[in-house]
């Protein structure tokens, strides 16, 4: 998670992406829980590579998340993007037995649990896109014969979600390490998919995992559909704390409400998640990200995020906005 998600710009300004909200929680946050829901075996501990310039805070927000699932989270980090290998391996410490390596702006949903017997799993996806993605080539029996990243000619349609699992933790290792010390780059970066090619070549039998729902957090549109996806998880519910205030206004489930919100003459939802100590007024807001300490008066969002700090007062229905943003 060592990039700085230009792509999210402006909420990626002031918060790191993994960081920012979906339905309540940080994305990394859903995507441990998530990991953790599919693992047969306790996660023992949890290796967050990160940008060094994040902050202490996002460091401790990072640990508590693996404390949440029984785990001891680890802060690694990565000062310059050159590959996954070559950041994967700053966790090299942790790279032993059995290991998840996982992108944290991929969450998903799944239906099943992990089968730790095999050597290596890939969770792909089918795409209508793949020239964007790493994908998986299949023989016959359903092995991955090969992997190849971002494709110009079509080979395959299944993308390669960026969650995987390991049987040898240290077999990955070694073949990272291996392009490393050699400088064997593709596209002037050290590939993963390289790594495991190599690992496949001496014997290592991959096959693919499939997820019932693959959802992207890459940009703001993604978020509010990721979001408005993992509120529809929920069902017709309003999720709100107890320190809330709803005044003479209609909630339409499924919604999100932090700590001390305060909804008056309004309607809220469906689909919208609101954070702590945000005020709105005379407002409609359906499907939309509204993150801590804003103030919303006689506006309507629609399909919108806004970040934290926000005061905003105007009819747009789409609106992005980063952090302390004043729109009248």
């Amino acid at each position: 998670m060592a990039g700085l998600g230009k792509r999210l710009r402006p909420h990626t300004l002031t918060t790191a992406k993994p960081l920012l909200p979906i339905a309540g929680k940080p994305i990394v946050h859903r995507l441990v829980e998530d990991i953790a829901k599919v693992c047969p075996e306790k996660i023992e501990n949890i290796g967050f590579i990160i940008h060094p310039g994040f902050g202490k805070q996002v460091e401790e927000d990072l640990k508590t998340v693996a404390k949440e699932v029984g785990a001891e989270g680890k802060i690694y980090y990565q000062g310059e993007a050159k590959g996954i290998s070559h950041a994967v391996l700053f966790a090299k410490e942790i790279l032993k037995g059995k290991i998840i390596v996982a992108f944290a702006d991929t969450l998903f949903r799944a239906d099943f649990k992990l089968d730790m017997s095999k050597d290596g799993i890939i969770w792909v996806q089918k795409v209508k896109d793949p020239s964007q993605f790493g994908v998986v080539k299949l023989d016959a029996s359903g092995t991955i014969i090969e992997l190849i990243e971002k494709p110009a000619v079509f080979v395959s349609d299944l993308a390669i979600i960026g969650i995987y699992f390991f049987k040898d933790g240290e077999f990955l290792k070694n073949e990272m390490q291996y392009l490393l010390d050699n400088d064997i780059k593709e596209k002037g970066e050290y590939q993963f998919t390289t790594a495991l090619e190599n690992m496949k070549r001496k014997g290592a039998r991959f096959v693919p995992g499939q997820v019932t729902e693959w959802l992207d957090c890459g940009n703001k549109d993604n978020m509010v559909q990721t979001n408005q996806r993992y509120l529809g998880f929920i069902k017709d519910q309003t999720l709100a704390s107890a320190s809330s205030k709803i005044i003479n206004s209609t909630i339409v489930p499924p919604v999100f409400l932090g700590k001390s919100v305060i909804i008056e003459n309004s309607t809220i939802g469906p689909f919208v998640s609101v954070g702590d100590d945000t005020i709105i007024k005379d407002s409609t807001v359906v499907n939309s990200i509204i993150q801590k300490n804003c103030q919303i008066n006689r506006a309507r969002l629609d399909n919108s995020m806004l970040g934290n700090f926000v005061n905003f007062e105007s009819q747009s229905s789409d609106a992005s906005l980063g952090d302390y943003s004043v729109v009248r």
